[in-house]
């Protein structure tokens, strides 16, 4: 088959392009980095450079595919609306309308369960749950509205599958792990409350979960899917497992919620007035993530997908601290 897949220099993006071109398939990814766009290319992934906000590239790369997994977007805790309308918001309306040009058979939506995230504790959360009222940055809030134009398109024809996976990791990752290592490093991770849970996929999962989606049964069309490793597990030990694994010590050190919750306002509003908006060391939204239990059911994609966790967190971890410390030999060498 042919496919599209967007957001290809990305962690997620990368996978699942290495994955499905080692099943056989005709492989584009588009994406922006032309760096590691001409990686992939040596290992016989076309690449298609272009920015989701151009829409007359963006209908060109759809031309002549048969599925599209659109797993691109500006994701981050910080930064302009208008960068996230532009890239989450005009980037999917693009991938539709480009999709129903080239009257695709399958196009697999990577969204978000941040969506159902807001200052409490949440546990065992499905798919149908009501959304908040008020979300809690710009990248959450532009990826509902993604959402529901992809709703729309489905009602127009387009057969769409949503994944909302949760908290991705693994070789490769440049996000959430590296950030916390980085933290650690230069003073301390700061934590509020021992007993939070937290649910965290590792990358190759989602890709099972992207290829069961491209060939699953029609009753899924439409339908929104939570993706994880289906083992909620303590932030802390989490913590303490990944600097185990990379032979670091880890500096955890309890804080106060209210008092960094004040520093991170604090923060925003110099960065905002002061720095041209550059992202704090330390926001609001990361705050209430690490005060607060969010876990996912992940029962609806089991039983209508017939998805199941491959590789737990501990084996990830392991194979993550295996890159992580390959590339720090070669970084020293």
């Amino acid at each position: 088959m042919n496919i599209l897949v967007t957001g290809a220099t990305g962690f997620l993006g990368k996978a699942a392009c290495r994955r499905l071109i080692k099943m056989g398939h005709t492989v584009t990814g588009l994406g922006r980095n032309r760096a590691i766009g001409m990686e992939l290319e040596k290992e016989g992934i076309r690449f298609f450079q272009a920015d989701l906000e151009d829409r007359k590239r963006v209908i060109e790369a759809c031309s002549g595919q048969q599925l599209i997994v659109h797993s691109g977007a500006l994701s981050s805790p910080w930064g302009p609306y208008d960068s996230f309308y532009q890239a989450n918001v005009l980037g999917t309306e693009h991938m539709i309308e480009g999709a129903l040009r080239a009257n695709v058979q399958r196009f697999v939506h990577i969204s978000t369960p941040s969506l159902y995230f807001h200052n409490e504790d949440r546990v065992n959360v499905r798919e149908d749950e009501a959304l908040p009222q008020k979300f809690m940055n710009h990248y959450t809030e532009t990826k509902c509205i993604a959402e529901q134009r992809i709703d729309d398109a489905f009602v127009r024809g387009l057969p769409v599958i949503t994944l909302r996976p949760r908290a991705l990791f693994g070789p490769e990752d440049n996000a959430i792990i590296p950030r916390l290592i980085e933290v650690n490093r230069r003073k301390f991770v700061p934590f509020m409350n021992p007993d939070v849970q937290i649910d965290l996929t590792y990358v190759d999962n989602v890709v099972d979960a992207i290829c069961l989606s491209l060939t699953s049964e029609q009753r899924t069309l439409g339908q929104k899917y939570n993706i994880t490793n289906g083992e909620p597990i303590s932030l802390v030990k989490v913590l303490q497992l990944l600097f185990e694994r990379i032979g670091e010590p880890l500096r955890l050190k309890k804080m106060n919620e209210k008092l960094l919750f004040r520093v991170a306002h604090f923060l925003e509003w110099y960065s905002r007035t002061f720095q041209q908006g550059q992202e704090p060391t330390l926001t609001r939204y990361t705050v209430t993530v690490l005060a607060r239990t969010q876990t996912l059911n992940i029962e609806k994609a089991r039983q209508e997908l017939g998805y199941e966790p491959k590789i737990s967190i501990e084996e990830g971890i392991e194979l993550f601290a295996q890159w992580w410390k390959g590339q720090t030999d070669v970084r020293e060498t």
